[in-house]
Formats: structure tokens, sequence, C-alpha cells
């Protein structure tokens, strides 16, 4: 065996999340050589069945959770029990995630593959068509639980603390589920807002959960594929701190969620379904 073939079979570490960048930093007058821990961003391909389905600009940590969320929120798989087997190859240009599925799930994946229209320059990712970006969605269990504003402002609260990855580079989303009775159960960081939740997703997914039982917390604003994502994991609630697109509040208002955005300390808007919250204050009309 060549030494070259050796080389090629010794599989490649996988990247680091941050890397420190060289940076001149001005501050007043002065300017100093530094140092800043930046996040990476790696080319990330999910392949199923031996087929490419997307490639994704992301984070290069929790790619088991991205993948099996990815799956999960994009409707290529119910639960985590639909892959067969998942490996994660770090290569010259980036990671593979191999996922093979099971039986009439990966026979269903290669049929709806081969119908699938020409690539188009960029969107959401795996749509075959305007309306598959647009699809409807199921309405989300309707909790028997309300959520006062202390219970929010708590679970908005939650987020920073919990943000390692944020608190080193400044520069990436978090998505959480926070529940009352435990807290934040989970928290997934990603430069992608997308890629956070897809993260968020998978941690709940492998280890049997779905978001009933509490509300999705996020560092970004709500666009519609973070609805529909969502509603993938059955939550009632998302909240976040940045305002809400047009599209997702029509789209969580079919939905049945409560659209929770500009949610920064004690201040907060709820943009559909109120009636989740119980509110303490008397509403005006500005």
């Amino acid at each position: 065996m060549s030494s070259k073939d050796q080389d090629q079979e010794v599989p490649l570490a996988l990247p680091a999340p941050t890397i420190e960048a060289a940076c001149i930093a001005q501050r007043g007058m002065l300017a100093v050589e530094t140092r800043r821990c930046v996040p990476d961003e790696i080319a990330i391909a999910f392949t199923y069945n031996g087929a490419t389905h997307a490639v994704m600009m992301a984070t290069p940590c929790d790619l088991e959770d991205f993948a099996i969320g990815f799956s999960m929120t994009e409707g290529v798989i119910d639960e985590a029990a639909d892959i067969d087997s998942l490996e994660v190859i770090s290569t010259p240009l980036g990671i593979e995630v191999q996922m093979w599925l099971k039986g009439e799930r990966g026979k269903a994946y290669i049929a709806r593959k081969r119908s699938m229209a020409g690539p188009t320059g960029c969107g959401l990712c795996g749509v075959e068509s305007l309306e598959a970006a647009m699809r409807p969605l199921p309405k989300v269990t309707q909790p028997a639980w309300r959520l006062t504003s202390q219970a929010l402002v708590a679970a908005m609260a939650s987020l920073e603390p919990a943000q390692s990855l944020n608190a080193a580079t400044h520069a990436v989303h978090a998505a959480g589920f926070w529940t009352e009775a435990e807290g934040l159960v989970a928290l997934r960081e990603d430069v992608g807002r997308h890629n956070a939740l897809d993260k968020l997703a998978g941690a709940l997914v492998r280890n049997g959960r779905n978001a009933t039982a509490g509300i999705i917390v996020m560092t970004s604003r709500v666009s519609i594929e973070l609805i529909q994502k969502a509603a993938r994991l059955d939550a009632p609630v998302l909240a976040a701190v940045s305002a809400p697109t047009a599209a997702a509040i029509r789209l969580a208002e079919e939905s049945g969620m409560t659209l929770i955005g500009v949610a920064r300390r004690q201040d907060f808007e709820i943009f559909t379904h109120p009636d989740k919250m119980l509110s303490e204050t008397n509403r005006h009309v500005a």
C-alpha cells in the first residue's frame, strides 16, 4: 500500500467550532493588534441513502443533533428511529453527514428525490416547488397550561447564561426549549438561526420529546421557516428577541401557535393567539 493510500485512509478530525482570528482593534485613538475568537462556518452536506439532499454553511458542533433535527423539521423523517445509521465524515472541502433511512422511509425518500425539479438558485433547502415552500402546517397541540408574563421573562433570561459559544464569539444565535417545571431543558447554538433550531430539534427528538410541554425561545428574528420547523415539533409557543416577518405571523396564526417577538427583559409583543398567555396587566389600545 502506498503512503498516499495510507494518508487517504486516515479520517480527518472535525474542525473546531471557533478559531482565533488576528485583527486590529481601534480603541479611541489607539490601534492595537490583537486576536478575537470567532465562530467558524463549514459546508455541511446531508445525504440520505447515498443522495445529497442539502448543503448548508453551519457551525461544526452538535452535528448529529443538527442532522436529526433537520431531517425531522424538513419532513424527511417522523422520528429518530427512521434513521438506520448516521455517520459524520470530515473532508478537505467540508463535512458530510451520511444517513441511511430504514425500509419504506428510504424507498419513499428515493421516490421523492426522483420527482424533484431541477435546482434553483437559492432559498429553502430541498424544496421541490413553491407549494412545498409554502406548505400548510397541521394545527399545533393546544396545551392545558397557560404562560405567565413572569415565566416568559424567565425563559428568555435563561438563554444568555447558557450560550457558551456566543460568550466566546458574540456572533452566534441560540435556540432553547424551556418549561416551567424544568427550566431550560436544552439549548443549541449556530451561526444560522435555522441551524440552531434544527440542532435543538435534534436534541429533543433524540430524547423522545417534542415541544408541547413548553416554549421555544430564540435569539433571532422569526422568519417563516422557523415557524414551519417549530410546528413540526408541535410547539405551542415560540418567543424571540427580535420581530417576526409578516409571513411568519400569518403562518403562526394559521397553525395555532402563539408567536411572541421583541422579548427583551420585561417587555414583549404577542403577535398571534394571546389566549395562551395569562396577562397580569390591563390591555390598552395605543
